[in-house]
């Protein structure tokens, strides 16, 4: 089976202004899919995926339509310094059931990162989250997911052992979805007040990461690390305050400012690890004057910014380009070996393995902050040390 049989072309006559793009503009820079796309000679960096799928989204019926209304907006930006190489796949139009939807967005999602391509996905619903994660289930990687999102979206999944969820539950099928390929779940801007305590106490003992958006509000390089950790990333709109992005049904007041999810995702292509990244919830009938369609179309402009502004500076190679600082905790019980590049002046810390661990590596290197170091010095063991240990185990 071909991709392209997945695919329905971009209209562009729907989109392409009246007088046409400018020889700057992404909308003349991007290239449409065309079968043969994947094995021409011409490398691919970066692939613009729509899903046109709503079914499940709880409470948004129109989101399936947010792709265009997306594409119109990033078309007319204009390139960055840099020679972009994207292909437009076109939009994956809703299935007979929508686990066909999801086994369509899977079987994409993987062939496009085992080529080295990276997937950007505009849906459609939340819950397609799910069908992205589950195109690493045959590439025999851990996942490190990052959901930017003010709710967790755990409740209980009606669905039994199929793989059709909501976008209220999605996270839950994740979590439970065998074999477990999940590492590591961090969220970024979750609202207290939408949270129960039991989801609390879940990320807890899973030594899951949450990060509330009070504690980012102001400060959001603090979410640099966390997003430098991942592997595949999920953002919702609605993690965005409704003065910015009021595009969704289920816009709410608190949220992110429009720069701060722009910077977020400038940080997500920064990262050399991450292989996909999906925007969803998005719902034009919303809209209001194009501003969330276009601030969507931003942050993707950011992401692709941040792609080729890349230092790769992970993994450690080659050392020369690298500081080791060793410290010793108050107790002795471990020394603490921190890693920062020359290149960019970005952190990890290493994390060794226990007995039960790898046989090839002795430790995990994860990203952090220097403030973490400060921690270190000052003889306290950092709690990125220990949650990460703890998974390791």
């Amino acid at each position: 089976m071909s991709l392209s049989d997945f695919f329905t072309p971009v209209d562009l006559k729907t989109i392409t202004p009246k007088n046409g793009y400018y020889a700057s503009h992404m909308g003349d820079r991007i290239e449409q899919y065309a079968a043969d796309s994947l094995d021409a000679e011409q490398k691919i960096d970066i692939a613009i995926i729509g899903v046109m799928e709503d079914r499940n989204a709880i409470d948004n019926s129109g989101c399936a339509l947010a792709p265009d209304y997306v594409r119109e907006k990033l078309y007319l930006l204009n390139e960055g310094n840099y020679n972009t190489r994207i292909v437009d796949f076109g939009n994956i139009k809703p299935g007979a059931t929508i686990t066909d939807t999801y086994f369509a967005l899977k079987t994409v999602v993987e062939e496009l990162v085992k080529k080295d391509i990276i997937p950007i996905i505009i849906g459609g619903g939340q819950d397609l989250t799910y069908a992205q994660y589950m195109g690493y289930e045959n590439l025999e990687q851990r996942v490190d997911l990052v959901v930017i999102d003010s709710h967790f979206d755990l409740d209980d999944d009606a669905f039994g052992d199929s793989i059709e969820t909501t976008s209220q539950s999605y996270l839950s099928k994740i979590f439970l979805h065998e074999p477990n390929f999940l590492f590591n779940y961090s969220n970024l801007g979750y609202q207290t007040y939408f949270i129960s305590q039991a989801g609390l106490r879940v990320m807890e003992k899973l030594f899951f990461d949450a990060h509330r958006l009070g504690a980012l509000s102001g400060n959001i390089a603090v979410a640099e690390p966390v997003i430098r950790n991942a592997s595949m990333i999920s953002f919702d709109v609605n993690a965005i305050r409704s003065s910015d992005a009021m595009g969704s049904a289920n816009a709410t007041p608190n949220g992110f400012y429009a720069e701060e999810a722009c910077q977020l995702c400038r940080y997500a292509g920064f990262n050399d690890k991450l292989t996909s990244i999906g925007f969803y919830e998005f719902n034009p009938a919303y809209d209001s004057n194009g501003q969330t369609a276009t601030l969507v179309a931003q942050m993707i402009w950011y992401f692709i910014d941040g792609f080729y502004n890349r230092k790769k500076d992970f993994p450690l190679n080659p050392k020369s380009q690298y500081l080791i600082y060793k410290t010793s905790l108050k107790h002795d019980e471990h020394e603490v070996v921190f890693v920062k590049s020359k290149k960019s002046d970005r952190w990890w810390m290493q994390v060794p393995y226990p007995n039960t661990g790898s046989i090839n590596e002795r430790f995990h290197l994860v990203p952090c902050q220097y403030d973490d170091y400060k921690t270190a010095v000052s003889g306290e063991m950092p709690d990125l040390w220990w949650r990460t240990y703890q998974k390791l185990i």
